[in-house]
């Protein structure tokens, strides 16, 4: 992934949080050094420039637009499915 000019990073805790929430934001510098935290923690990124315009909008710490949901809902469901596979070949239960 070249250097990115928005990167927006989410949390979502499924028994804590009622919604995915907004981490951090930025342009840039900023954006560049998100991407690099998340690389350095094993985060999965997904570029998708429409969503990140959309969340870009919302405050740090604050719960994602509804106009959001479904495509943040699409991710999330992917990285589920990937946890469980990895979980699988490894001989553990996957966390949420």
């Amino acid at each position: 992934m070249e250097d990115p000019d928005l990167a927006i990073a989410l949390r979502y805790h499924p028994d804590g949080d009622e919604a995915p929430r907004v981490t951090a934001k930025g342009r840039g510098a900023i954006a560049a050094q998100i991407v690099a935290v998340a690389r350095d923690h094993g985060v999965a990124l997904r570029r998708d420039r429409s969503l990140a315009q959309l969340l870009a909008s919302v405050e740090v710490d604050s719960p994602i637009p509804i106009a959001a949901f479904a495509a943040v809902a699409e991710i999330l469901a992917h990285l589920y499915r990937v946890d469980q596979q990895l979980a699988r070949r490894h001989g553990r239960s996957a966390q949420p």
